[in-house]
């Protein structure tokens, strides 16, 4: 059974998109070229810009603003299918219409929206997020980087690390402290911060994985951005952590549970095809009952994942609430999504592990999986705090 036609469940709406999408990646995003992206570490804005004529970005876009209004399955499909043949296509989708639109969406001023949000749906503007420092991970609220006053601007120094995609966005969204340190979780604001601006530097990393964005480490030296690049407003100064942690921290989960989920639909897919196609001892290896087995094994923990991510979409899109069911689909579908694949390399044996063929880049990148957007231990606490386990 091919996994690009076995989808049974889906709004009609959704499925008619799911339809000219994987036409899109097949015209568009060839495996040769996907993999050039990969080698190079390439970014191909051409790709991203005929995804935004689309409509694409425009998924978590109000229509008042020029988008269709906000569809949290269609997009999370989006990524689903995208990731499947390139994180350097679907990442940057993500930066577009999650980092960027749902953001705006749910925590910016009205100015702000009126200015940015026509520009997501128009133009696939990118944010980067610059959360995580040094010495700051999980525990967000504890970043050093500052921001203070100087009259009608902001002035930010410090360090931020991890910044995905920060050379290819137009603003960094970054969590700064903007007043004392001695209440955690207060005195915390989100600003935009342009990657070109005076004073800022960025380093590359050199990954294993997630090619094409660039992840970077980024230093900030008296780096002046107008007070009007304060998320928010005036509402938004020193409220950062409050917007930080609102109801789009539900849908940032579930974006990464996607991304595994196209990884490993591209996996299943691959080892599926290669199985009927390589012949040992006279006949395929898809007859050999170890290797249906795994098939089989994986075709299941897949739609287990599969079903996972999209019944909290659902539940978000429902507008209910759905804390508990996006950390338990980050949880589960990352960490199963790289058994699938890991699977699926035994499958292929040698050739899964050469870069000729897509399963060795599908290895690379689901290894992280578990770790972005909060690692598997975080979504852990959160399940059981969220359903009132006695510590």
């Amino acid at each position: 059974m091919d996994m690009q036609t076995d989808i049974r469940d889906e709004a009609e709406h959704v499925g008619m998109l799911r339809d000219t999408l994987r036409r899109f990646i097949d015209k568009e995003m060839p495996r040769p070229l996907v993999q050039q992206w990969d080698k190079r570490n390439e970014f191909p804005r051409d790709v991203h810009d005929k995804l935004v004529a689309l409509g694409l970005t425009g998924l978590t876009v109000p229509e008042a603003y020029g988008g269709s209004g906000r569809d949290i399955t269609a997009t999370i499909m989006v990524i689903e299918e995208l990731c499947s043949r390139s994180m350097a296509v679907g990442c940057a989708y993500i930066q577009a219409a999650c980092y960027a639109g749902l953001n705006l969406c749910e925590v910016a001023s009205d100015a702000q929206k009126a200015a940015l949000l026509p520009r997501v749906a128009s133009e696939g503007l990118m944010f980067a997020y610059g959360f995580t420092e040094p010495d700051v991970g999980a525990d967000l609220a504890s970043v050093r980087t500052t921001g203070e006053r100087d009259g009608e601007a902001l002035v930010i120094n410090g360090n931020k690390r991890f910044c995905s995609g920060a050379a290819i966005s137009e603003y960094i969204y970054a969590l700064v402290r903007t007043g004392p340190a001695d209440e955690k979780y207060k005195n915390l604001s989100l600003v935009l911060i342009p990657p070109t601006a005076p004073g800022v530097t960025l380093e590359a990393q050199d990954t294993l994985g997630l090619k094409g964005g660039g992840t970077y480490d980024v230093n900030f030296t008296d780096v002046r951005i107008p007070l009007d690049n304060v998320v928010g407003g005036a509402d938004g100064w020193n409220d950062g952590w409050t917007r930080l942690v609102g109801p789009g921290l539900d849908v940032e989960k579930l974006e990464v549970a996607a991304m595994a989920l196209g990884i490993a639909r591209g996996a299943v897919q691959d080892a599926w095809d290669y199985a009927q196609q390589r012949v040992q001892f006279g006949k395929p290896i898809c007859t050999i009952q170890s290797i249906r087995h795994m098939l089989a094994d994986a075709r299941t923990k897949f739609e287990a994942c599969r079903l996972m991510t999209y019944n909290a979409a659902r539940l978000i899109d429902a507008r209910q609430p759905a804390a508990v069911e996006t950390s338990m689909a980050k949880l589960f579908v990352c960490e199963t999504a790289k058994e699938i694949v890991l699977s699926c390399q035994q499958i292929m044996g040698a050739y899964g592990y050469v870069r000729d063929f897509d399963m060795e880049r599908y290895v690379r990148d689901i290894l992280v999986m578990p770790i972005l957007g909060g690692s598997s231990a975080i979504q852990r606490n959160n399940i059981a705090n969220r359903l009132r386990l006695p510590r």
